[in-house]
């Protein structure tokens, strides 16, 4: 379970309905259904914010080796852009 300070930074559920028609991964769509969009993002923020390097990014968003692949990914398609 995810502590109160990460909760409190993550994103809204009125941004995420925003933001999620415009990422990769929605189910019908091409290519794979990600696992969790919203983590992701919430994990990338949790980086960026703190200016942390990867391998501190807590455990509760996920693997920090994946979600750096996964940022890696997006970046080198320009869906940060």
């Amino acid at each position: 379970m995810k502590s109160a300070a990460h909760r409190r930074h993550d994103i809204s559920d009125r941004v995420w309905e925003l933001l999620e028609p415009h990422l990769p991964g929605r189910k019908g769509t091409w290519g794979g259904v990600a696992h969790d969009n919203r983590l992701f993002i919430n994990a990338v923020f949790w980086i960026l914010r703190t200016g942390a390097p990867w391998r501190d990014l807590p455990p509760d968003y996920g693997d920090w080796k994946n979600t750096h692949r996964r940022f890696c990914r997006w970046r080198d398609k320009g869906i940060w852009e």
